[in-house]
């Protein structure tokens, strides 16, 4: 006798079919995010991969007027040795130059050599592996270049930040990894500006034009315009290459002529080469009797360390309005 109900298997495959219609329909939905607020957030990002996956911090500070879709520019500053991005903030005063000019300021962790302790200044300091091979950091290939390019990846997702106007800036041994971010991540970093450190590796070329500014003190005593031997707050000695080394390195890269224009003006002198064949410049700032210590910013170390500090050169100020005049271009 023919049945007038549906039957049991017309009912199972209607339910499956009702159940992937409902999976369909939500499994694709965006996960909604608030649009985070004015102010410091800590983040989290994991590196790597299996067991040696490791998590790596820092601070995003967002400024007022944020609204999650309008593409913003970024400035990446990297803390010295010993530091941390938290402290950066307060030292170099980017926190409040983001929300006076509108872009995202953000102050990334380095790592310390005994990962599993709290980091301390001198007995385990926060380092950047900035590919000069020194200390523990170096001999474990510490991936540094990862973090920051998983980190901008995150905050192109996360903090519109604009993909043509991301900027790095660095002081001591953040200065030296910012010298190694312009020239390995150059196809995402639109222009660099370290601060008292050195370019490590050479004879290797930019894959894209980054404009460099560079600033330090005439009497730095632990990245001396000359070079030589320095005496560190770790009870080390270390040699120290002249700074200008690092500086035509860069030139050479950019193809920059021997053409030069100079300023001068309360004990401070600007150098630019703007003749670069290859698109770009370098502009070279040096601050009569400023010491290893971020200009204009305030020093939480003994001048018997690293000097005498300086107000004749706002290093924040200064870098920001190169910044915010170099976009990233092309290679011509």
């Amino acid at each position: 006798m023919r049945s007038s109900g549906i039957s049991s298997f017309s009912l199972a495959v209607a339910a499956a079919i009702l159940t992937t219609a409902v999976f369909s329909a939500t499994a694709g939905a965006p996960t909604y995010q608030p649009v985070p607020a004015a102010g410091n957030h800590n983040e989290s990002i994991e590196i790597g991969a299996g067991a040696g996956k490791t998590a790596r911090t820092f601070v995003v500070h967002v400024p007022p007027g944020f609204d999650g879709k309008s593409k913003l520019p970024v400035v990446i500053m990297l803390h010295g040795a010993g530091g941390s991005g938290a402290e950066a903030i307060a030292q170099t005063g980017w926190g409040a130059k983001s929300d006076r000019e509108g872009f995202i300021a953000v102050f990334p962790d380095g790592t310390p050599p005994r990962a599993e302790l709290p980091a301390r200044f001198l007995t385990n300091p926060r380092l950047w592996n900035d590919g000069s091979g020194r200390g523990a950091i170096g001999v474990e290939k510490v991936d540094d270049l990862g973090f920051i390019s998983a980190m901008i990846d995150f905050l192109e997702a996360r903090y519109a930040a604009d993909p043509a106007r991301i900027y790095c800036t660095g002081f001591s041994n953040g200065a030296s990894m910012t010298f190694s971010v312009g020239l390995n991540l150059s196809n995402r970093i639109a222009a660099i500006a370290p601060v008292s450190g050195h370019l490590w590796q050479r004879e290797k070329q930019l894959a894209y034009p980054v404009p460099l500014l560079y600033i330090i003190g005439t009497a730095d005593p632990l990245n001396p315009l000359g070079g030589g031997k320095v005496k560190l707050p770790w009870e080390m000695t270390q040699d120290r290459p002249p700074v200008e080394d690092s500086l035509k390195e860069w030139e050479r890269m950019l193809g920059c002529g021997p053409e030069v224009q100079t300023a001068r003006g309360n004990g401070v002198l600007e150098i630019t080469y703007d003749h670069c064949a290859k698109g770009g410049e370098v502009v070279y700032y040096t601050v009569r009797g400023l010491g290893h210590v971020w200009p204009g910013g305030r020093n939480r170390l003994p001048e018997k360390w690293v000097g005498k500090p300086s107000d004749n050169l706002n290093a924040t100020d200064v870098i920001w309005e190169f910044f915010k005049t170099h976009p990233r271009t092309q290679a011509p």
